[in-house]
């Protein structure tokens, strides 16, 4: 079987090629790289992946023509980001992963696989489960929400479609980010010995370690038809719904070391907790990781120096940095032809 996996270069797609591979998969990953071919430097050589450096918006559809599965995971990712330029977000997130979809479908592509996200649920009172009423409160939700509704409605009897609703993922990856909760928890504690906590510390955000979401992914992949066709799966587990202070206690005796912390930001607006029992019952899917493991890993990691921080881990500077620079080239370009 051949898997396409947009996004294949990005902080969850890269190590999803990475586990479809281990599994005997050919695998074609379509990226722009923003942060470097160097996410897939491991697995490069590997004669059953085909790298492709190209947009969702604008690909040359032929390439799906051999393609059995799509995992959709090309996105500017996390909700800061997308309000850098929410016009560019809906562009890609939403219009970009329809396209995706329509022309796996024209191409006879069998199963279509979209990522998306629990922050659709933005701000909840109750525990929400795959029939609640969402509430995208941000343009990278909002992008989300509008490209499950239109993708989920190509499905039918020759074309599955899927929707995962991931939780906050957290853990080690080749694109390593450091602007999710607990990976930034623990470098905060690593660089400063103090962990940041966005106020007010008490919303309430569901969790899953990296190698558990892309694992879903390849549950679903390897699922009979019947039981995932035209169906959305919230990708965590019920233990892992945490409000966020008592999370960062958590780490901190994860990594072994007293409890100190700092706070940051104004108080977020988004607090929901997620019933994952559907993904459970259904395709008998549950995490093998959690937080203590997660943080005990990336702590390790950067005090033995297989990981570092840099701009590129943190994902709206990296970006804000790039449009800096096109706008640069850009000046440099008109000034070229006006001499």
């Amino acid at each position: 079987m051949k898997v396409l996996v947009t996004g294949g270069g990005g902080y969850i797609g890269s190590v999803l090629v990475q586990m479809l591979l281990e599994r005997g998969y050919k695998v074609k990953c379509l990226d722009r790289f923003f942060f470097g071919v160097e996410t897939l430097s491991d697995v490069a050589g590997d004669p059953n992946l085909e790298i492709v450096k190209d947009d969702i918006r604008w690909f040359d559809p032929t390439l799906l023509r051999d393609v059995d599965a799509v995992m959709d995971l090309a996105a500017l990712s996390n909700d800061p980001s997308g309000e850098l330029d929410p016009t560019k977000t809906m562009e890609i997130n939403y219009k970009g992963r329809v396209r995706v979809a329509k022309l796996s479908k024209k191409y006879g592509v069998e199963r279509y696989i979209l990522a998306s996200s629990c922050s659709v649920y933005g701000f909840q009172d109750e525990v929400v489960d795959e029939n609640s009423p969402t509430n995208p409160l941000t343009t990278y939700a909002k992008a989300n929400a509008l490209a499950e509704r239109e993708t989920l409605l190509l499905a039918d009897d020759n074309f599955s479609v899927t929707v995962l609703r991931q939780a906050t993922v957290y853990g080690l990856s080749p694109r390593m980010r450091f602007d999710l909760a607990i990976n930034g928890m623990v470098l905060g504690f690593y660089k400063h010995g103090k962990i940041p906590i966005m106020r007010d510390g008490t919303q309430w955000r569901p969790f899953v370690h990296i190698r558990d979401t892309a694992r879903a992914f390849i549950t679903v992949l390897e699922s009979e038809r019947d039981l995932i066709k035209g169906e959305i799966f919230n990708v965590g587990s019920n233990e892992q719904n945490y409000q966020i202070k008592p999370l960062a206690e958590l780490i901190a005796d994860a990594i072994g070391l007293p409890f100190n912390f700092e706070w940051y930001g104004s108080p977020d607006k988004r607090s929901y907790r997620v019933d994952f029992s559907k993904i459970r019952d259904v395709l008998g899917f549950k995490p093998k990781y959690t937080p203590k493991e997660g943080a005990k890993e990336i702590y390790d990691a950067l005090v033995e120096g297989k990981v570092e921080d840099n701009i590129k881990t943190r994902t709206v500077e990296w970006y804000k940095f790039l449009l800096t620079a096109q706008k640069i080239i850009k000046e440099v370009e008109l000034r070229g032809v006006i001499l």
